[in-house]
């Protein structure tokens, strides 16, 4: 017998969301991970909210949306909210149910100074990273350091010297309002004399010799080489230094080597260890490098951080650091279903 094509409107629902989605989604155990790193920085939240007034987003939610964001590289808060409004298994991950209002994505702009000053986005790596089945992979001697360039949210035009007076000519900006063009041909651009009038937070880097110059951050990562987990984001001074050694974003601000890799690579030159001796152990240091460098490629290309979505260091910061939690909860889920009892 053929069926209808009508269609009518349903006045009640009974399928609960989490009927909805399937047992062995990959976002279920995610979730799981991330709502146990939540409930642990409850009282965090509660300081940064005022006891009168109108009950806010819970920070909870907002957060399980900005991991959506990530895991599924949308590009804006905009594109975000119109998904969560008709996608269930958003829905049911973010914790809301099926007739509940989608709030304003200017919600994100508006919670993120809050997010900055009470430093969650590190506290919730901090809170992943502690739970006992998670801290069990992670090892307590062998890491690396790495750093990557983050495109600044800036032209190269709005990089100009804090001299005025040293300012390149402009020429005609042109038919339908285009900036006007700048010849700096013949004159030298450095960080100390000049800042962008767009993001002064932003800094002018190069990866290479004969590499091009931008606009950017220096995105440090701190990653423990048993599970390759990112344990920290630390701040180094807006300059890149690396542990297990390898090709620098920035060779010219890049530091010595420093770390456990680095004192075992300068004890074999030291020692006079034989080849073969030193080959072994060098490629510990190689196999780092590159799962450092696969975690700032997930972060860059899949979260969307190749170049920034925010202006001012403090937030760029916020998004690095949460992406790469992000990273991690995407990882640990295979990592624990490995790792034996």
């Amino acid at each position: 017998m053929r069926g209808g094509d009508s269609r009518s409107g349903e006045l009640f629902s009974y399928v609960d969301l989490e009927a909805r989605v399937r047992r062995d989604h990959p976002l279920r155990a995610i979730r799981e991970i991330a709502n146990a790193a939540l409930e642990t920085l409850s009282g965090d939240f509660a300081v940064l909210y005022s006891g009168l007034g109108r009950p806010s987003i819970a920070p909870e939610r907002l957060l399980r949306a900005m991991l959506l964001q990530a895991f599924y590289s949308l590009r804006s808060e905009r594109q975000l909210m119109e998904r969560l409004e008709y996608d269930l298994l958003f829905r049911w991950f973010v914790g809301l149910g099926v007739d509940d209002a989608v709030w304003d994505h200017s919600t994100f702009s508006k919670n993120r100074d809050r997010l900055l000053e009470g430093g969650i986005a590190a506290r919730f790596l901090a809170a992943v990273l502690a739970q006992p089945r998670v801290r069990r992979l992670l090892s307590s001697e062998h890491f690396s350091v790495d750093g990557t360039l983050i495109e600044a949210w800036a032209s190269l035009k709005s990089f100009k010297p804090k001299d005025p007076g040293d300012s390149p000519p402009e020429g005609d900006g042109g038919a339908g309002g285009r900036n006007a063009t700048v010849d700096f041909k013949g004159r030298k651009r450095s960080n100390e004399a000049h800042a962008s009038t767009s993001d002064p937070d932003a800094l002018l880097y190069r990866k290479g010799p004969g590499m091009e110059a931008r606009l950017c951050f220096v995105g440090h990562g701190l990653m423990e080489n048993r599970s390759g987990l990112i344990v920290d984001t630390p701040d180094e001074g807006l300059r890149p230094c690396r542990a297990a050694g390898g090709a620098g974003d920035d060779r010219g601000a890049r530091r010595p080597a420093a770390g456990a890799h680095a004192g075992r690579r300068q004890g074999i030159r030291h020692q006079g260890l034989r080849d073969g001796a030193a080959r072994d152990e060098r490629a510990p240091a190689r196999r780092a490098e590159h799962q450092i460098e696969e975690a700032f490629g997930w972060i860059k290309t899949v979260a969307g951080l190749r170049k920034a979505r925010f202006r001012g260091r403090a937030r760029v910061d916020l998004a690095f650091t949460f992406a790469a939690a992000a990273y991690n909860l995407v990882r640990l889920p295979k990592l624990l279903a490995g790792a034996s009892p």
